[in-house]
């Protein structure tokens, strides 16, 4: 029998935001209709006689309350009792995120998975792009330093970043080639993303929001004085913004996509208009800062759409 059950793969409670981090904004939302929330962190998933075992805990939030998650019961559980599991902890997507989808792997036929982990694996946040080049800025995937010197004569300011990093972590903005500085990025992070610099960024980027191949709203992140960097996490303000017209066609196109690769729920983010070939798969955010922003509740449309 599968139960009311929600099992939620992420970072400890007492390491989230309540005031915008989107796990426990979906975890509320369903707690409303009387499932239970089961709270486990990837190193505690297993395989035990066959079994897809995770030792966590059930939980209680209340966003009313200082404390906002209460713990009910610690517990091993078999994962199969469940009828959803999210995949919510933070990247980096390194060999323990890789290893926590080939075990969920074994399972994704009798428990809805969200996002389906085969996919997680498959849709690259950053190389996935590749595909939409057209759509983005001026961009390039390597290690090679001809290949890069070249990028450089074109554009004198190009964006650096980790191809497996996450939350604006490890971006840097150059002004010129510097060969000393690239190997040691190279040395530290294998392939890397070189991008031309967009100066609009300091009004900046759009965050749309995808959720099973129709494009939910958007949300425009502006970075602090003298940062190019929008996370929120960074310091940017969010504000309510509208999609442009290209922004839109190009936003249905990803989604379209994304929903035949089995991504249910995406980030997409846009800079001037261009994609920043950022695909957000692993576990998107800003839904809760949509609804502070402008009341529209797209944790319903997620658990609607999941028929929950």
């Amino acid at each position: 029998m599968i139960n009311k059950i929600v099992a939620i793969q992420g970072n400890h409670p007492s390491k989230l935001n309540p005031n915008s981090d989107t796990s426990v904004f979906l975890a509320n939302e369903i707690q409303n209709k009387n499932y239970k929330i089961f709270y486990y962190d990837p190193k505690d998933l297993s395989v035990i006689n066959s079994k897809v075992i995770a030792l966590g805990f059930f939980i209680k939030f209340n966003y009313l309350k200082n404390k906002f998650f209460k713990i009910v019961k610690k517990q091993k559980l078999d994962l199969t009792k469940c009828k959803f599991i999210l995949i919510r902890q933070d990247p980096p997507f390194n060999l323990e995120y890789i290893s926590t989808t080939y075990i969920l792997d074994t399972i994704k036929d009798k428990v809805k998975i969200i996002n389906n982990p085969t996919s997680i694996r498959n849709v690259s946040e950053k190389l996935y792009s590749a595909r939409y080049q057209k759509y983005m800025p001026s961009t390039i995937f390597t290690q090679n330093i001809n290949e890069i010197k070249n990028f450089f004569k074109k554009h004198k300011k190009v964006i650096v970043k980790p191809i497996h990093s996450y939350s604006g972590n490890d971006i840097h903005l150059l002004n010129k080639f510097n060969l000393k500085f690239i190997n040691r990025f190279i040395k530290k992070h294998d392939h890397v993303m070189f991008q031309m610099f967009l100066p609009k960024i300091s009004k900046g980027d759009k965050r749309v929001f995808l959720i099973n191949g129709k494009v939910c709203g958007a949300i425009s992140r502006v970075p602090k004085n003298g940062s190019f960097l929008s996370n929120m996490s960074k310091g940017a303000k969010p504000i309510n913004i509208q999609l442009t017209k290209t922004e839109n066609i190009i936003s249905k196109l990803i989604a379209k996509d994304l929903k035949k690769q089995n991504i249910f729920f995406a980030g997409i983010d846009f800079i001037d208009q261009k994609l920043n070939g950022d695909i957000n798969v692993t576990s998107p955010t800003g839904l809760k800062t949509l609804y502070d922003l402008l009341g529209v509740n797209h944790a319903k449309t997620f658990w609607k759409e999941l028929k929950a």
